[in-house]
């Protein structure tokens, strides 16, 4: 619970208006907060399986009942948070680490009520490491590419749900646009994308509303927020440099 707190504070952090020392605000804390939360998660089932190695080894009787009822309540406890975060969790990482993080606990608890179960009828204590590796390895499948994309976007990778070829092409295909150069796409946080490019106009400057028009038809299609379009007017002979 402390560590889903912290993680949470960080994703709170995220939400602080922009300031004179932070023009961006605390944005990029949501991302630190995914790839936290990730990283401890692993880190958890790491200890996991290093505990589960040493129970195969030498295995310890299991109070099978008392197991069970405390893994029931967690179960409900972790359940109940975890579909809190479901609905929001395929748009915002933070809300899928949290996600995440809620529902390994509840599945934790569940191999622990089947693996108690099976202690207290049979008396199978080997039973108990051998689910705890089970779990781990599931968990571990669902939090990879959590920790592989929050890492990303804290590099300032290309957010997944973005084609920059795409994003290339339809700024290549508005009016006066000859070429376009020095793009950069990346992730201020968990749900705002930022957008730089350079579009070669031998014509020269537009009006306002190619702005508006290119702004809308970015956000529209590829949901990006923050978009700062610099025009330069360079002849079709002259070299640019991608």
């Amino acid at each position: 619970m402390v560590r889903f707190l912290c993680v949470f504070g960080w994703a709170l952090a995220g939400r602080l208006r922009p300031d004179a020392r932070y023009t961006y605000g605390w944005k990029r804390a949501s991302i630190l907060a995914a790839f936290i939360n990730a990283l401890l998660l692993l880190v958890a089932m790491g200890a996991l399986v290093w505990e589960a190695m040493q129970r195969l080894s030498a295995p310890v009787p299991i109070a099978g009942s008392t197991v069970m009822v405390v893994a029931g309540i967690g179960i409900v406890v972790n359940t109940a948070t975890a579909l809190l975060f479901m609905r929001g969790r395929e748009h915002d990482l933070n809300i899928r680490g949290a996600f995440l993080h809620m529902a390994a606990d509840a599945l934790v608890s569940v191999g622990v009520v089947i693996a108690g179960g099976l202690v207290l009828w049979f008396g199978w204590n080997w039973l108990d490491p051998l689910v705890s590796l089970a779990i781990a390895a599931v968990i571990v499948i669902g939090t990879w590419s959590l920790f592989r994309q929050s890492l990303h976007l804290l590099f300032d990778g290309v957010p997944d749900s973005v084609d920059l070829a795409a994003v290339r092409a339809m700024l290549q295909a508005l009016p006066g646009v000859a070429r376009v150069h020095d793009l950069h796409v990346w992730a201020m946080g968990t749900t705002e994308i930022a957008m730089t490019a350079h579009l070669v106009m031998p014509d020269g400057h537009p009006d306002d509303a190619f702005y508006v028009h290119a702004t809308e038809e970015l956000h529209h299609h590829f949901d990006i927020d923050h978009v700062t379009l610099q025009v330069v007017r360079v002849p079709f002979t002259e070299p640019c440099g991608d």
